[in-house]
């Protein structure tokens, strides 16, 4: 009999002991544990919960039968939407030829992490994905110092000080705001701190700016303000649009990184050649805004920060550290303070916190070791998105709007967020966990 044969594995070293994405991980273990029949809070993954506008989808609806390649950097009428809405929402002026529309900012950020030759500098807590996508082209990460104290926001002292340590060494600095995993954004002092820093040493920042949208107060800043010769600001429809699935992202480049722009073009060329055509005529419409659009991002935003309000207080009453977020829809809250009363349950990092959470709840979250914390600090992320979000956007439409939503209407439309979070509130204090 023939031996079987088997090709030898031969992995690139820089992918060897890479696990499959924190939170695609978490979503998918969800789903399994869902189909066991098991209760589950999915604040894993964060997805947003909203459907994409009506006039998006019809748009869609009414290009689903484009079928040509589109040019490697994009539809131009969608790259001149695109400059339209920068220019109107932060009143930066990008040309459209500046304009590069990809299959979401993720494969956009790996693109120019690709094709930049310079280490990158992220802070921590940040992003899931920033450094694992370093790791795999070989480049070095560096991680900026935050603390709780500064909302785990990095500064421009701590920026400089580790610039200073090898000064004119290429770098690419990733900044992002209001920022996974914890909500949290610049305000114009530290913004323009942060430019002065970056014009000294002569970098490169990329502004991550997916969720700007969804500042609650509608009062987002973009770094490009400060710093535009040196700043390419991505987006893209997932977070503040509701389409994540629909996998297109946007980077704006100022004139001078042309060359940068360029580059990532050619590889596109080489790879995923071009955009889906349907999705590229509806994100016209999604970018050139208008009524509709504004009073979805109204009412997204109001909600989120209705949640983001009750999940503050319930975790604090807890004895849980954590401060009202600026935007998006997340949470980053510290369990150090009752390290002791954990330790003595066998808790003593995050991974075990978020099993035994899931566990012993049914709410799943995060690890802060996926977001680059320390394994011992006790800090998690959780996604408050496990509700209705078409229903809930009807049912606010319904309120008046110079009011803020109460408790009442959460527990109607977004049940599910606030029962998670009085779970792990409870859990966390030893009481009864609510049914």
């Amino acid at each position: 009999m023939t031996a079987e044969f088997h090709p030898s594995v031969n992995l690139n070293l820089n992918v060897r002991g890479l696990g499959v994405s924190a939170t695609l991980a978490i979503n998918e273990l969800s789903n399994e544990l869902l189909a066991q029949g098991r209760p589950v809070f999915k604040l894993g993954l964060g997805q947003s919960p909203f459907p994409v506008p009506a006039s998006v989808v019809g748009a869609l609806r009414e290009h689903a039968a484009a079928k040509d390649y589109l040019p490697v950097l994009g539809l131009p009428a969608l790259r001149r939407a695109v400059a339209g809405y920068w220019q109107r929402w932060q009143g930066v002026s990008f040309s459209p030829d500046n304009i590069m529309i990809g299959p979401g900012s993720k494969e956009l950020m790996f693109i120019l992490q690709l094709v930049y030759y310079g280490d990158l500098v992220i802070p921590t807590p940040s992003w899931v994905s920033y450094a694992p996508q370093a790791r795999i082209i070989g480049r070095q990460v560096h991680w900026l110092p935050t603390t709780r104290a500064n909302r785990w926001k990095p500064t421009a002292e701590a920026l400089d000080a580790l610039c200073a340590r090898d000064p004119g060494r290429p770098r690419l600095v990733i900044l992002n705001s209001p920022a996974n995993p914890h909500g949290y954004g610049f305000d114009e002092q530290e913004l323009r701190a942060l430019a002065e820093v970056a014009r000294r040493h002569r970098l490169i920042l990329l502004s991550d700016e997916i969720y700007g949208e969804l500042d609650y107060n509608g009062a987002h800043q973009s770094i490009s303000r400060y710093y535009p010769e040196g700043t390419i600001v991505s987006s893209g429809l997932s977070k503040w649009c509701g389409a994540g699935g629909w996998r297109l992202g946007t980077f704006a480049f100022p004139d001078n990184l042309h060359w940068l722009r360029q580059a990532m073009a050619t590889v596109a060329s080489e790879t995923y050649t071009s955009v889906a055509a349907p999705i590229q005529h509806a994100a016209i419409t999604a970018f050139q805004g208008g009524t509709e659009l504004e009073d979805y991002l109204f009412q997204s935003r109001r909600i989120l920060a209705a949640l983001a309000g009750h999940h503050v207080a319930a975790l604090r009453d807890a004895g849980v550290e954590l401060e009202m977020p600026d935007g998006a829809f997340y949470l980053f809250p510290d369990f150090s303070p009752l390290a002791a009363r954990l330790a003595g349950r066998g808790i003593r990092d995050s991974g075990t916190l978020c099993e035994r959470l899931l566990e012993e709840t049914g709410v799943a979250t995060l690890p802060g070791e996926a977001f680059g914390r320390p394994a011992e600090e006790l800090t998690l992320r959780l996604a408050f998105v496990d509700f209705d979000g078409e229903q809930a956007l009807a049912a606010a439409a319904r309120e008046a709007r110079d009011r803020p939503l109460d408790d009442a209407f959460l527990r109607r439309h977004c049940g599910r967020c606030v029962t998670a979070v009085e779970k792990m509130a409870a859990w966390v204090v030893g009481e009864a966990i609510p049914q």
